[in-house]
């Protein structure tokens, strides 16, 4: 892997470029690129696979293909039904306990670990463990959890995000679990989708520079003590729906499908990647009159183009039950989706009914078993690359240590790095020795802070009190002005600006995860519109005579020229997780600098929803200003946005 790594890193400008040259890795026109795995095929591995596989039954084989939720399967059944893997979902905890520790983690991974290695199978096969660890360990309390992806895409910095990789795979080693559901390499083209923020930009080149960065962090050489397994997803064309719908259709070309959406797995698959999650979405050629139907369902998008032009030899995992979506399929039964070359099925609850259903296709003909074989092989293939057959995942130096959860620093690091100042008229920096008011809810709730995939799935339902770390902003600005001259006011109400030297208004979108964050045209994208309580609390504070400094979290670019007329200084935070001092050190200067650049276009409408023809921006990627990068915004034009958006105008 090392000796692969230095290569590497010589043809990601290539590919970040989305491959302008005639290189054979790169893609060119309507020509997917021919690339071959990284890991050089080991023989005696291959013959010990083929012995295996070979020694068992059928059941067995399905067993190894069918991935359950914890909630739905326990250590027993494990056992009993030969399953090869399980995952936790977001929101899942040990005894369904939001508050579980570390030890909680670990007892209940060695359960499953030990009810693997108990079956009467000829030769045990290790279990292997997923989890959604999209920006830092998200689902255990405790853990630092980073800044999500759009905003690492603005500190346009790879080596940082190698290091977020190898920080978050120790957490995740630290509860006995060694698969992540990471990195998303979506390339995203309309704000109204709720996964925004997965996407390190709405450039190709950014996110290719980063999959293979982060896919290094995370795997490292794939066998030590702080290195999990890695997953590309979701392949293909999530980020690029039309009107941003969750799971829709992607109505791309084959060339855009290629240069745009495949930008980010090309750099990920040469990293080395050892799985990939397949996207929910469809994806229609409407102007080639080519529709390729569900991804799900796509033989030629996962086996002739997957695992065979672009080489992929590890294992393919469907989503969460994806394969009820492929046509004539349900959840626990879809041949057509093994066929096409899923070979994991994550079926959290009705996994029994898939094993029967698929262990009847194959008798019954309708899945060959050759296909089984293949599938099994290249998950015991994943399985002895990260050395789980020669080591128990508790063996690691990590495993149940409290403290490899804590990434503080960085974090702190990589907030202040992902922080854009889109205005600075006046306000900043804040100075010690300053009388501060602070309002909006925002201000005081890490939950808002962290956004969707924090604790739980849709990142909703936590206090403060909840996460067992980090520190809001304003906790993080009494800390470094002093408590006795931060005051806070969630509304602003009653309050006299005119007593302070500052204003700073914490706005935020409350937390959502996948479709719940969907803005469903026609409605427009615009903060104050789907938030009037904080355009509220700014219009209380502003104009006053005081410096209003104005921090923004958003899970997405969204138009706000109202509020940044409203505020003499303006930040775009995204959703920096639980690190707010990462906040406060740039808001406060002296030491730190705003370096954070746009990853994406910033509307100018609050109808323009793409870069697409028909719509406006306001700030191009490439825009963020600095204590000395400076430069007077002024007033925007901020029109009145209408009721909702005419199709016409998307």
């Amino acid at each position: 892997m090392k000796r692969f790594r230095a290569g590497l890193w010589l043809s990601l400008p290539l590919l970040a470029s989305c491959m302008s040259t005639h290189d054979r890795t790169a893609p060119s026109g309507t020509e997917w690129p021919a690339l071959r795995s990284p890991s050089p095929r080991d023989a005696a591995m291959e013959a010990r696979i083929a012995g295996i596989v070979a020694g068992m039954t059928l059941e067995q084989k399905i067993g190894q293909m069918t991935q359950a939720e914890i909630r739905y399967i326990t250590p027993d059944e494990v056992r009993r039904y030969y399953i090869g893997s399980i995952l936790n979902g977001g929101g899942s905890w040990p005894g369904m306990r939001k508050n579980a520790k570390v030890g909680d983690w670990t007892a209940l991974s060695d359960s499953f670990a030990r009810a693997a290695q108990a079956t009467d199978m000829k030769v045990q096969i290790p279990l292997i463990w997923g989890t959604d660890a999209v920006h830092g360990h998200g689902n255990v309390a405790g853990a630092t959890l980073f800044p999500h992806n759009i905003g690492l895409g603005a500190a346009n910095d790879p080596a940082l995000i190698e290091r977020i990789g190898r920080a978050t795979a120790k957490q995740v080693r630290a509860t006995g679990i060694s698969w992540v559901f990471a990195p998303t390499l979506a390339v995203v083209e309309n704000r109204r989708w709720g996964r925004s923020y997965e996407s390190y930009s709405s450039d190709p080149a950014i996110v290719a520079r980063y999959g293979g960065a982060m896919v290094h962090g995370l795997q490292g050489g794939l066998t030590g003590d702080g290195d999990v397994v890695a997953t590309a997803k979701h392949f293909m064309g999530d980020g690029g729906t039309f009107d941003g719908v969750d799971q829709g259709e992607n109505r791309a070309s084959l060339r855009d499908m290629i240069a745009r959406h495949g930008a980010g797995y090309y750099p990920a698959l040469q990293a080395g990647v050892q799985t990939v999650m397949i996207s929910y979405n469809s994806w229609n050629d409407t102007a080639a009159g080519r529709d390729y139907g569900k991804m799900h369902g796509s033989r030629e998008m996962i086996t002739d183009v997957l695992k065979g032009k672009l080489g992929f030899d590890g294992l393919v995992v469907s989503d969460w039950n994806g394969i009820e979506q492929v046509p004539g399929c349900s959840k626990p039964h879809c041949a057509q989706a093994i066929n096409a070359g899923i070979d994991m099925i994550m079926v959290p609850e009705d996994w029994k009914a898939f094993i029967a259903n698929t262990v009847a296709d194959v008798r019954e003909g309708r899945i060959p078993m050759a296909r089984i074989d293949d599938a099994v092989t290249r998950i015991l293939r994943v399985k002895m690359r990260a050395g789980l057959f020669d080591r128990p995942v508790s063996a690691s130096i990590y495993n149940g240590r409290a403290d490899a959860l804590d990434a503080s620093a960085l974090a702190r690091e990589a907030v202040r790095k992902s922080a854009v100042l889109l205005k600075n008229d006046r306000g900043l920096p804040l100075r010690t020795g300053q009388r501060v008011l602070v309002v909006g809810a925002s201000a005081d709730s890490i939950s808002n802070q962290s956004g969707g995939w924090s604790l739980t799935w849709q990142g909703t339902e936590n206090s403060n009190r909840d996460f067992a770390t980090g520190t809001t902003l304003l906790a993080a600005l009494r800390q470094q002005l002093g408590a006795d001259k931060v005051t806070y006011s969630v509304d602003g109400k009653g309050v006299d600006p005119s007593r302070f030297d500052a204003v700073v208004a914490v706005l935020g979108e409350a937390p959502y995860a996948e479709y719940h964050g969907d803005v469903r045209a026609p409605k427009p994208v615009q903060h104050s519109a789907l938030y009037p309580a904080d355009l509220a609390a700014l219009q209380a504070v502003s104009g006053k005579g005081v410096p209003v400094v104005s921090v923004l979290y958003s899970g997405r670019p969204t138009y706000t020229n109202d509020l940044i007329n409203l505020s003499d200084a303006f930040v775009a935070a995204f959703l920096p997780g639980t690190e707010g001092e990462g906040l406060a050190d740039v808001l406060l200067g002296g030491r730190y600098d705003f370096t954070g650049r746009l990853s994406f276009t910033w509307p100018g409408s609050a109808c323009s929803t793409s870069d697409g023809p028909g719509n406006t921006f306001q700030f191009p990627r490439g825009y963020g200003l600095g204590y000395t990068r400076h430069k007077r915004l002024g007033s925007l034009p901020s029109p009145t946005a209408p009721a909702s958006c005419e199709t016409a105008a998307r």
